[in-house]
C-alpha cells in the first residue's frame, strides 16, 4: 500500500477482551481498533501493536501503527476512530511517522504497572482493575526485595509455562514498589517482558509483603530458573501497560489534547 504510516496511542479497559491480539471467535482490542480506523479510512486497516496484552489486562498507553492511503488530519483520525470505538477503548493521539517506524520493533523499553488494593473490604469501583489483598502489605520490604531483579538476567522462574519466547533473558531497567494510601503500585521498566512475567513477579512480591517469603527469597527464586519455585501469578485485572518508549527522533510527541499536542 502506498501512502502514509501513522502511529496511534490508545488506552483500554481489557476486562471484556481476550487480549490485544486478534483471534477468531473472541473479542480483541486489535480487531476493534482496526475496524474503527478502517471506517475512517474507507478501506481495510490492520493496526500492529507494540506487543500483546493478555486477556483482562489494561493499557494506560498502548502504541500501534497502521498504513493508509487515505488523507486525513490527525484530529480527524482521532475523533473519527473514537466515534466508532466502544467506550472501553479510546485513542489518545495520532502521529504520522516515517515508513521505517514499527510499533513493536522500534520500541526501546516497555513499562508495566501492577495495582494492588490493600484494604480489608472489597471495592465496588476497582473490582475489575486491581488485585484486592486484605492482609497488610509491607511495601518497603517488597521494594527492597524487588531490586534483586535489576539488570540482565534469566527470568525462567517468572515466565508462563507456554511462553513462546526464544530466550528467557531480559533486562529490567527499574522496578519500584510504592504505597499510596490503600494502593500499592509495582512499576517495572524493561527492554522486554516474557509472557505473564510481571504478574508472576507481582505474585511473589505479594508473598514478601505479607511476610510469607523473605527479602532474599526473591533472589533465590530467580536463581532457581523454575516456574514452580515462584509464587502464584497475580490476577490479570491489576496489570496495566503503562508506556512504550521509542527514540525521540522516531516518535517525539506523545499526547494529543483538544488544544494541541503536549510533550511527553
Amino acid at each position: 500500500m502506498t501512502g502514509a504510516r501513522l502511529a496511534i496511542g490508545l488506552e483500554y479497559d481489557g476486562g471484556r477482551y481476550r487480549g490485544w491480539q486478534e483471534q477468531p471467535g473472541s473479542p480483541s482490542v486489535q480487531e476493534a481498533v482496526s475496524r474503527a480506523l478502517g471506517r475512517v479510512a474507507n478501506h481495510e486497516v490492520r493496526c500492529i501493536g507494540s506487543g500483546r496484552t493478555d486477556a483482562g489486562v489494561h493499557a494506560i498507553e498502548q502504541v500501534a501503527h497502521f498504513d493508509t492511503r487515505a488523507k486525513r488530519r490527525p484530529r480527524d483520525w482521532l475523533l473519527g476512530a473514537n466515534t466508532y470505538l466502544p467506550d472501553d477503548i479510546n485513542l489518545l493521539w495520532v502521529r504520522q511517522v516515517e515508513a521505517g517506524f514499527h510499533a513493536r520493533y522500534s520500541a526501546t523499553a516497555r513499562t508495566y504497572a501492577y495495582l494492588v488494593l490493600n484494604r480489608a473490604v472489597r471495592s465496588a469501583l476497582e473490582r475489575h482493575r486491581a488485585w484486592l489483598i486484605r492482609q497488610p502489605l509491607d511495601a518497603e520490604a517488597m521494594h527492597r526485595a524487588a531490586q534483586a531483579l535489576l539488570g540482565e538476567q534469566d527470568f525462567s522462574s517468572f515466565r508462563a509455562a507456554n511462553c513462546q519466547a526464544k530466550s528467557p533473558v531480559r533486562r529490567i531497567e527499574s522496578i519500584e514498589v510504592r504505597r499510596s494510601h490503600e494502593r500499592v503500585w509495582i512499576t517495572c521498566r524493561a527492554n522486554g517482558f516474557l509472557q505473564r512475567m510481571v504478574r508472576n513477579i507481582a505474585g511473589s512480591l505479594a508473598l514478601v509483603g505479607c511476610s510469607r517469603l523473605s527479602r532474599e527469597g526473591l533472589a533465590e527464586i530467580l536463581a532457581a530458573r523454575r516456574r514452580d519455585a515462584a509464587g502464584p501469578a497475580a490476577p490479570a485485572q491489576g496489570l496495566y501497560l503503562r508506556r512504550i518508549s521509542y527514540p525521540q527522533t522516531m516518535l517525539p510527541e506523545r499526547r494529543e489534547t483538544m488544544l494541541g499536542p503536549v510533550g511527553a
